[in-house]
């Protein structure tokens, strides 16, 4: 098969992101083998393509928001079928018995393993993954619409109940690439106020249309103070401005795996009134899970960009450019 590898950590700009050929994998005893229709394109996969997340397998196959179709089974497989369409995400295994496991924070498994970072993952013709963290899909929503729900989306939700955004709320978006602008959907489809403040004009206009009572650039201030705000954009400068924004006992959740450092804080006017900050790290499948039910209930629907998975590092660049608004889903065009 033919798959793309970090082989040289760096800026995309440089090449080390190289079109290989593989080996097919095999699937382990309680994995699957999925052929990869659709796999979108996260920031993370631009994180871990530059190096500002620290290698964890040499030449990994990056990619985690995986649509496909099983094309194998491992030995102690129960309940999938050989066909069926799959989705794979992030979050890859944990060892299911420490106490952040036991008490329902699997993201927070000391041992956890990650798609793309510490396996081979979906920029390649074929994945695998252990059955037990495979995502079964609906029905009635093509291969390319669902890929960023798989990561992109169910961060985004995460990031959002862990924004604490009361009832009928005002709640600021800082970014607004392929998860803020699924996060939108949901919140608005709660009864939320969203402003949205990002650099981007195309990403202002798509957040206005999909019903944002205002779009900024993410240097201003939101019309009106924050109940909660929600940070995507890697950007530890924007700490400060975020937490101006916010209301007394207002939350800044900060959904991204890197930022870059965070400036001095001053308390009076960033931190007092209760004002809090909450990192936001992977999530359960249960997140997952209850994601894509509200997906489907509310009709949330990802803005798309294809790009043929031949191409991959084009669509990496254009993403670190800002070339597109919503998501980027590379498209198997090898088999």
């Amino acid at each position: 098969m033919r798959a793309w590898s970090v082989a040289a950590p760096g800026p995309v700009e440089e090449g080390g992101l190289r079109f290989v050929a593989r080996p097919v994998p095999e699937p382990g005893d309680d994995e699957l083998l999925v052929h990869v229709r659709a796999c979108g394109v996260c920031r993370t996969d631009l994180h871990v393509a530059e190096g500002d997340l620290p290698v964890h397998r040499p030449g990994v196959t990056p990619g985690h928001e995986v649509v496909g179709v099983v094309a194998g089974l491992g030995a102690a497989v129960r309940g999938f079928e050989v066909g069926e369409r799959v989705g794979v995400a992030w979050l890859r295994r944990t060892d299911g018995t420490c106490a952040y496991c036991v008490r329902g924070s699997e993201n927070l498994c000391p041992a956890s393993r990650y798609t793309g970072w510490d396996a081979d993952g979906g920029y390649a013709e074929y994945t695998v993954v252990p059955a037990a963290f495979a995502y079964r899909l609906p029905g009635g929503v093509d291969d390319v619409s669902l890929a960023p729900l798989l990561c992109a989306g169910i961060i985004g939700h995460r990031a959002l109940r862990r924004a604490s955004l009361p009832p009928g709320g005002r709640l600021g978006l800082y970014g607004f690439g392929g998860s803020a602008h699924l996060c939108a959907q949901v919140a608005l489809a709660e009864g939320a106020t969203v402003h949205v403040l990002t650099r981007g004009a195309a990403a202002r206009e798509l957040a206005l249309k999909l019903g944002a009572a205002s779009a900024r650039d993410s240097r201003e201030m939101p019309p009106e103070p924050l109940d909660s705000a929600i940070l995507f954009a890697p950007v530890g400068d924007l700490v400060p401005l975020a937490l101006r924004a916010l209301d007394r006992g207002g939350v800044l959740a900060i959904a991204g795996i890197h930022l870059s450092d965070v400036p001095a804080l001053h308390y009076e006017s960033e931190l007092f009134y209760e004002k809090e900050v909450r990192s936001v790290t992977s999530n359960t499948r249960e997140d997952g899970r209850e994601f894509l039910a509200l997906a489907a209930r509310h009709g949330v629907h990802a803005t798309t960009h294809t790009y043929p998975l031949s191409q991959a590092d084009r669509a990496l660049r254009d993403l670190k450019a800002g070339r597109f608004d919503g998501a980027a889903v590379l498209v198997n065009d090898l088999s």
